[in-house]
């Protein structure tokens, strides 16, 4: 079984073990389609800020604007729009913000000016077959709650405004022609997927009911799970994010109408409501939580997990079943979504996380397959009604077909 090492430095455990804390805040960056992640040649896309932001208090942890890339449509898919809303962890206490405040995923003035548009995101036809022409968009994450806070740390100098930047964004984006957009589609992979499922009615809700408007959430299903301790860990994250930044009174109604808020930050909680057409891509072994929520340091102080998490391979016969166990929650928290004729579902049994935004794993001669499936055809053919979107994956390790995630020391 082939096995992909990425040679992009681990910068979220090197930056969480030099601050002596965990490495949430900035875990997902890991991951990120920066820096031609994942090969591809699509356009460099220049970073536009939000200037209209700053008079609705739409403004990064640390008070700077927002801001996106967008790279124009033409010809077919000049009417038609793909919004994908950047990942990158979260910060859930004052000290993992003023620390985020200071990078690019809390401040705009650390951000990159030009990012590569790769995978879905690519204007390239060989490499995107069904999106390359639309007019596509990366909103960037600065807020570190999945663009639902709204309140500040006076004291620290923060701003938790994701809810407003949302806003500010869409708006800004329909006068720039979306609202009269023919289809659209909203995706993000990792916090992004999770933003996407949280956001996707709001999206819908954008435009007019002869508009075809679909969500796809990559890396996004972080679950409710114990970890190896017995520990909520991911419950507990999710609890401070919800508390610091405000994040309940902008999480679906749908949610929070019968669960508690940190519950509806969740998204295999708001999944069963969600209206809007959804797919879920997701692999059934995601290596961010197996870092972080199910193996961390913390329930793993004799380090007996450390090769399972860096190498799959390494991972002994309890902690594969400890694993499939996870699988078996994954596959159970879409299983009520999964029935629904509107819905798609890309379940793999790989050792990685965000697929749809590197372009070896989106669409390239050896991407991943599910039913003969490349991910880009699936999602195709579930946006355009073309064929059958339910693909799940048999249990590691029976698909010959994944780009595996393997750490080496400090590298990925």
């Amino acid at each position: 079984m082939a096995s992909w090492v990425l040679l992009a430095l681990l910068l979220g455990s090197v930056v969480g073990a030099a601050r002596g804390s965990e490495p949430w805040s900035n875990g997902t960056q890991v991951y990120s389609t920066n820096a031609n992640s994942g090969g591809g040649n699509g356009a460099f896309v220049g970073l536009t800020l939000i200037q209209s932001a700053a008079a609705r208090g739409a403004v990064c942890l640390d008070g700077s604007l927002p801001g996106y890339h967008l790279h124009r449509g033409s010809g077919s898919g000049s009417n038609n729009w793909l919004v994908n809303l950047e990942g990158g962890g979260w910060c859930n206490d004052v000290k993992s913000c003023v620390f985020r405040k200071s990078s690019r995923r809390g401040s705009s003035n650390h951000m990159e000016k030009q990012l590569q548009f790769t995978g879905i995101m690519s204007n390239r036809p060989e490499e995107n077959p069904d999106f390359y022409n639309w007019n596509r968009v990366k909103v960037r994450y600065c807020d570190g709650g999945s663009f639902t806070g709204d309140g500040a740390d006076a004291a620290s100098g923060l701003y938790f405004r994701g809810q407003r930047i949302w806003q500010a964004a869409m708006d800004d984006l329909m006068a720039q022609g979306m609202r009269s957009a023919s289809q659209a589609l909203l995706s993000g992979c990792s916090a992004g997927g999770a933003s996407t499922i949280l956001h996707c009615d709001e999206f819908r809700g954008l435009f007019p009911s002869n508009t075809r408007v679909k969500c796809l959430a990559d890396a996004g299903m972080f679950l409710d799970a114990v970890d190896i301790a017995g520990r909520w860990q991911m419950r507990e994250f999710f609890n401070g994010i919800v508390r610091l930044q405000g994040s309940g009174r902008s999480l679906p109604r749908s949610c929070t109408s019968r669960m508690d808020k940190t519950s509806c930050f969740f998204p295999q909680n708001v999944l069963p409501n969600i209206q809007t057409p959804t797919f879920i891509l997701n692999t059934a072994y995601d290596v961010w939580q197996l870092q972080e929520s199910l193996a961390p340091k913390t329930a793993d102080p004799h380090g007996l997990w450390q090769r399972c998490k860096q190498n799959y391979a390494s991972c002994n016969s309890n902690q594969l079943q400890f694993l499939n166990g996870f699988r078996d929650e994954m596959l159970d928290a879409v299983k009520g979504f999964s029935g629904s004729g509107q819905n798609g579902v890309f379940i793999n049994s790989c050792f990685a996380h965000c697929q749809s935004e590197r372009q070896d794993t989106w669409y390239s001669s050896n991407s991943p397959r599910l039913g003969n499936k490349r991910i880009a055809e699936a999602v195709g053919d579930w946006y355009f009604e073309r064929g059958n979107a339910k693909f799940t994956d048999c249990a590691y390790p029976c698909d010959g077909t994944c780009h595996h995630l393997v750490f080496r020391g400090g590298h990925l």
